[in-house]
């Protein structure tokens, strides 16, 4: 995936979490959690959580990034 391929990709996820976030938070809900994958998991999908967990979070919404498979070799 290059650069503007994943820049495109954390748009369209984050405008399809934002809503859902709002409407979490409206019912109550505590988290939400959203997980990505690629093959191998240390590469494309570490840095696109990354930019992910950046983009969501504010003032009202925490996040917590987990890298499960990062450090396995």
């Amino acid at each position: 995936m290059s650069k503007r391929g994943a820049s495109e990709f954390v748009d369209r996820v984050v405008a399809l979490m934002e809503p859902m976030i709002v409407g979490y938070q409206r019912e109550g809900r505590r988290y939400v959690t959203l997980s990505l994958g690629c093959t191998g998991g240390k590469h494309r999908s570490v840095a696109v959580a990354e930019a992910l967990a950046e983009r969501l979070k504010s003032e009202d919404v925490a996040t917590i990034l987990v890298h499960r498979d990062l450090g396995r070799e």
